[in-house]
């Protein structure tokens, strides 16, 4: 394996798709997935979120998505949407390179901390996690709406 990690470009969306169809997959949602490669251009385009890619000999095999957000608590934070590696690559700490990426880039833009969500049956992403140090928050509940 020759890993390594970069800044995604608008290049790499139609790759980085991918990715995120087989997030659907393994999570078992693909129907709930509408978004598309050219919405997911347009917004980055509009610099709606960033992402870092990592390779395998030039071949994407892993993404982290990631944007901005505030908080009137805590200022500005970065919200992790998804880290996600292809399945036969999953277990050859490609996450964990990823993680990494994203904490740096955090706390080089002035970010005071990063947010994210994790499936609870998800054992392994939540081991991940918890060797970081990582919160879990049991008060909260996620929200959303749809148009």
């Amino acid at each position: 394996m020759n890993i390594s990690t970069r800044q995604g470009t608008l290049e790499d969306i139609p790759a980085v798709f991918e990715l995120v169809k087989e997030l659907a997959i393994f999570e078992r949602a693909l129907d709930q997935v509408s978004n598309n490669v050219d919405k997911m251009s347009r917004d980055y385009k509009e610099n709606l979120f960033n992402f870092f890619v990592a390779e395998d000999d030039s071949k994407i095999i892993g993404l982290c998505l990631y944007y901005y957000r505030y908080s009137t608590w805590k200022g500005k934070r970065l919200y992790m949407e998804d880290i996600i590696v292809t399945e036969d690559m999953r277990g050859n700490g490609i996450g964990k390179i990823l993680f990494d990426a994203t904490v740096v880039a955090a706390k080089k833009t002035g970010c005071t901390g990063m947010m994210w969500q994790v499936l609870d049956w998800n054992t392994s992403a939540v081991g991940f996690y918890r060797k970081y140090g990582t919160n879990f928050d049991d008060e909260w509940i996620n929200c959303n709406l749809d148009f």
